[in-house]
């Protein structure tokens, strides 16, 4: 509501200060029952995770409601959102913040150079029973599972150097891992 000589502008119509009176301000619980859906979505389509949008929602409630003396009473729904929007990002903006440590630039992840020894080991198991696995199927399907399992070749480079079409390699490779699959749960259940 606004006051403007003698008269309360009231969603866009002129009324008497006594009619303004009677009119009871928009309280809190009538917000979040109209509106509370509507912040959760613009809360969850700007930060992306549904726990953080419930509470991002809930923080936009209580500054709502912290603020309620002051607002005027029109465009309730834009006042809102504006209020989510200005929490999320703020939220977004902590969260790159907490990511990067203060003076450093973030830097790709990189793998240790030197990995343990232990998992070295449990590696060059995996792959000599992926190796073992791949031998015990038929042709043409040993031969192109060794190549893009255990040679971890692409799809093209085995198509190009068996002379194969593109479609057929992809097709062994879909029904040997397949193939695989059963046979590495029958060796679990032995």
């Amino acid at each position: 509501m606004q006051f403007q000589s003698g008269c309360v502008i009231l969603d866009r119509r002129c009324i008497s200060r006594e009619e303004a009176a009677d009119i009871e301000p928009i309280t809190l619980e009538q917000l979040v029952d109209r509106y509370q859906d509507l912040v959760f979505t613009l809360c969850y389509r700007m930060v992306g995770n549904y726990f953080e949008a419930q509470d991002l929602t809930q923080e936009t409630f209580l500054s709502a409601w912290s603020a309620l003396d002051r607002f005027d009473g029109q465009h309730e729904k834009a006042w809102l959102c504006r209020i989510a929007a200005n929490k999320c990002t703020d939220f977004l903006r902590r969260r790159r913040l907490q990511l990067v440590p203060d003076g450093e630039e973030a830097l790709p992840w990189v793998p240790d150079a030197a990995p343990d020894p232990e998992r070295q080991v449990l590696e060059q198991e995996v792959q000599e029973e992926l190796r073992c696995a791949c031998e015990t199927l038929k042709e043409p399907y040993r031969s192109t599972a060794l190549l893009y399992f255990v040679e971890e070749r692409s799809f093209q480079e085995i198509a190009d150097n068996t002379g194969q079409n593109l479609k057929t390699v992809q097709t062994r490779v879909y029904r040997a891992k397949a193939q695989l699959k059963k046979l590495i749960r029958k060796e679990q259940v032995l």
